[in-house]
């Protein structure tokens, strides 16, 4: 993390002064939540729609920060503390960020997409950490105060930072892009995910293409070379320079790095790719729409001069973030695929296709909630879902939420009626589950995060 003197916070930002102070005073990291305060922090009150920061500085100091920042148009801050006054606290906590980023003199490696930001994330740190000191995203800090405060907990010694950029509008991933400056950025792909803020997917293609925006001086852009919407960036309005360098991932041979053999096995997936040997790679992470994400992680790492040993050994020992198609095995005996972070109609069809692949278990159930910000065309959108459900290979179909239902009603037309049940209340939801899950049973569980759905995979879990 960032440590700092009092004195050099003030001229990384270029601010005043509020409390004279005789001693030094060492700034150790910075936080922006009063409830998890580290001792010798520096608390940054932003101020938000629905709430202000600056009402819990006071509280900050009580729980151990050093000193705090203080919006100029909050009057008067509080006395005999130390305090730096600034025009705008979020402005001074990116300006901050990137200041240290430069004394660091960390390599930036930058991702977005609509599915698969965070595993191909990982995927890269996994690869990386094999051979240089790396620092990644945690959670979802990927927005416009999460990212720079991954950034502000980097250590002096770091040498590539992996980071995630999300958005839900446009301008939001320029800002980020900008404000980190990557040496090589990737989208992961094109999604339907907040068509109800953007409206067409050549808008979110226009929003993840913001990633370039910062990409330095011959930089690496990585893209999904399948996608017809980035086939031909200027359309869209984007320009490349003559000196950023492209590769392109895919499925089809016309990409610069593509799979050429796939395998899924119990507990995860082996695979090849052009110039290499059928099962050369190897994921510790169920589906194959995983290996997508893997060829990205790949193309990063040959560019970067990785040992190919080493490139295997990273994935292989993958730890990948929390409910992303995480395998848990539950009290009874069943097996939980904890999916829940969040849903898209083609995240989930790929998901539903690694639930139809897998092999050794009794029955397979799926639990589906609400896919959100699909704009005028989110019933359909899960009625398809319900249409492409088979009651050959998957056996039972339980809904959570008002859209998810219209998935079940049209998967009533094939499922008989004791295999499709949609609920409104996640009790009466896991009662359900319980009466025909057996311990040779596997059950995935996917929705959008506003469904939080890992309630009833922890209910599952332990009951």
């Amino acid at each position: 993390m960032m440590i700092r003197a009092y004195d050099d916070i003030i001229n990384m930002l270029n601010a005043e002064q509020f409390t004279q102070l005789k001693d030094t005073v060492i700034i150790y990291g910075v936080s922006t939540d009063s409830r998890n305060i580290k001792q010798g922090s520096l608390f940054i009150p932003i101020v938000g729609d629905h709430f202000d920061g600056h009402l819990f500085v006071e509280e900050a100091f009580r729980k151990g920060a050093t000193a705090a920042l203080w919006q100029e148009d909050h009057g008067s801050p509080p006395e005999n503390i130390p305090i730096i006054i600034v025009e705008d606290t979020l402005l001074a906590l990116q300006q901050l960020a990137k200041q240290y980023k430069k004394q660091v003199d960390v390599r930036v490696i930058a991702i977005t997409g609509s599915n698969g930001k965070t595993t191909t994330k990982d995927m890269i740190a996994s690869i990386l950490s094999t051979t240089y000191k790396v620092h990644k995203t945690d959670g979802n800090y990927n927005n416009q105060i999460g990212l720079p405060l991954t950034l502000l907990q980097m250590k002096e010694d770091t040498q590539f930072a992996v980071l995630e950029m999300g958005m839900s509008g446009r301008e939001e991933i320029d800002l980020l892009s900008k404000l980190a400056e990557p040496e090589i950025a990737i989208i992961t792909n094109i999604g339907e995910a907040h068509l109800l803020q953007l409206g067409s997917r050549e808008e979110i293609a226009r929003a993840k293409l913001e990633i370039i925006n910062g990409l330095k001086q011959e930089g690496l852009f990585i893209y999904p070379g399948d996608e017809p919407l980035l086939k031909n960036i200027s359309e869209l309005g984007y320009h490349l320079p003559p000196s950023t360098k492209q590769i392109r991932f895919g499925k089809k041979k016309s990409n610069e790095i593509y799979p050429t053999f796939i395998e899924m096995e119990q507990e995860g997936v082996y695979f090849g790719i052009n110039n290499s040997q059928p099962k050369d790679y190897y994921i510790p992470l169920i589906g194959k729409h995983n290996v997508m994400n893997a060829t990205a992680a790949i193309a990063v790492s040959q560019y970067l001069d990785i040992k190919k040993e080493d490139i295997i050994n990273g994935l292989s020992q993958l730890q990948i973030s929390s409910m992303r198609t995480q395998k848990l095995r539950s009290n009874s005996g069943f097996v939980l695929i904890n999916d829940a972070y969040n849903s898209s109609p083609n995240a989930l069809k790929a998901a539903i296709d690694m639930l139809e692949e897998l092999r050794g278990y009794e029955h397979k159930i799926i639990v589906l909630g609400d896919m959100l910000e699909l704009g005028e065309n989110e019933k359909e959108m899960h009625r398809d879902i319900g249409r492409r459900l088979d009651p050959q290979r998957i056996d039972y179909v339980f809904t959570y939420g008002n859209l998810a239902k219209e998935a079940a009603i049209e998967a009533l037309n094939h499922y008989s009626i004791d295999h499709v049940k949609s609920f409104e209340d996640k009790e009466k939801l896991l009662k359900e589950i319980l009466t025909v899950v057996t311990e040779n049973d596997v059950i995935l569980i996917k929705g959008s995060r506003g469904m939080k759905l890992e309630d009833v995979v922890g209910e599952l879990k332990n009951r």
